[in-house]
């Protein structure tokens, strides 16, 4: 059954009315009709990413727990949908495949946990079907984020719905740091996982498709991810492992795109990686920054790569430390993404951590109500930058110690629309 529930506020049912735009995004056209329409004088919105990822895995966003009814799913989803556009935010990325499962009727993988709270278990409505048409009756746009490789978080395939093809096919699965992966090293886990992913840009019309930073697993101490018999058979021809690695996961990237393109040439192609490419101490193209982690050389993903061969529509490295943090300052990496995209197709959004406002774990910069601010101020002086999607859903709803409130207002008076 698919959930056919429609809770339209005001505000979405004057943005429906306004015009064939909003399927192209933007929380644009509300503004626009108080602004009265084209009359002269009124301001024009301008374009800008402003976005927000919603997670499922672990139900880190949404739902808030496995089991609710449709109904209550639904109108938590909405929820977030109104508070979206009500803060002047015009993307929303939802997390449809969180775990080599699915948010939507798939015909290749079972439907996820997070839902039900039983992988493989029909919920009785098509979420990303309906978050997509309550987005563009939003005016907001919607893309569908995907985990390529993630199967789950535990060991246990036994775990997994009957009829998960992990379990079918156990040699395309390996464990690693007490989760399940498949292999990127296969061609024919390539292929698969993309078949997965472009089903549903098939069936709906989504305005991108993202990737998050899991490609290779992040690496865990002690513990070798043992790819040993694919990289016998297919890395005869690379002069390492590593290089072996990127070049399958620049496999994915293009082979991706142009699935994509083919399908639906209108929707975007972006990814958020870890923040830093490389250190400068590793590579003297690489940032100024001290990571313990490095993509390029951890993760195998060549995201500088992807940019400047224009790969991707865009990028939006999560740029998750304060300004003046010593290993990956802010101030830094803002320059150091803004130098790549530089001359690129690939345009460059930044992610931010607005979960880290208000969390007396972290330093104390992000106890500072102003620091988002600060970041979108500074992303200002160049320009490359066009917008930011902030991590995630639940923060924004919390809104801890007012960060969101204080971007909204230092930045967000002007309505925008999204990049195309």
């Amino acid at each position: 059954m698919l959930h056919r529930k429609s809770r339209l506020s005001r505000r979405a049912f004057t943005v429906t009315a306004l015009s064939a735009l909003v399927a192209s995004g933007g929380a644009m056209a509300a503004s626009a009709a108080t602004a009265g329409g084209s009359e002269p004088g009124r301001r024009r919105a301008i374009r800008e990413m402003r976005g927000v990822w919603v997670a499922t895995v672990a139900n880190r966003d949404w739902p808030s727990a496995q089991g609710l009814t449709p109904d209550e799913q639904c109108d938590e989803l909405v929820a977030h949908l109104d508070r979206a556009a009500d803060r002047g935010l015009n993307t929303v990325i939802l997390q449809v495949r969180p775990t080599a499962d699915a948010l939507w009727p798939s015909p290749y993988e079972p439907w996820s946990q997070v839902l039900t709270g039983t992988q493989g278990q029909d919920p009785g409505w098509d979420p990303l079907g309906t978050a997509v048409r309550e987005a563009h009756a939003r005016g907001l746009q919607l893309h569908a984020w995907f985990n390529p490789y993630r199967i789950a978080n535990h060991t246990d395939p036994g775990r997994l719905a009957e009829s998960h093809p992990a379990r079918r096919y156990p040699q395309w699965v390996v464990t690693y740091g007490g989760k399940l992966y498949y292999n990127p090293g296969l061609p024919e886990v390539r292929t698969f996982v993309q078949r997965a992913m472009l089903d549903a840009v098939e069936k709906y019309q989504v305005d991108g498709v993202h990737f998050d930073d899991y490609f290779y697993p992040y690496p865990v101490a002690g513990q070798t991810f043992d790819d040993t018999d694919a990289y016998n058979r297919y890395g005869g021809g690379f002069a390492s492992r590593a290089a072996w690695r990127r070049d399958n996961i620049d496999k994915l990237v293009i082979e991706m795109a142009a699935g994509i393109r083919r399908i639906r040439p209108t929707t975007q192609f972006g990814i958020s990686p870890f923040g830093v490419w490389r250190n400068a101490a590793t590579d003297p193209l690489g940032s100024d920054s001290r990571a313990g982690v490095q993509t390029y050389d951890d993760l195998y993903a060549d995201t500088r790569k992807w940019v400047r061969e224009g790969w991707i529509d865009y990028i939006c490295p999560q740029l998750y430390w304060n300004i003046g943090f010593a290993a990956a300052d802010y101030a830094k990496l803002v320059p150091w993404w803004a130098e790549v995209a530089r001359g690129s197709r690939t345009q460059l959004y930044i992610g931010e951590a607005l979960y880290k406002a208000g969390d007396p774990a972290q330093p104390a910069a992000w106890q500072d109500p102003a620091e988002l601010s600060r970041h979108l101020t500074l992303a200002k002086e160049h320009p490359e930058p066009n917008g930011h999607v902030f991590f995630a859903a639940k923060d924004v709803a919390t809104d801890r110690i007012g960060a969101m409130a204080r971007v909204v207002a230092d930045h967000y008076g002007q309505p925008a629309r999204a990049p195309r």
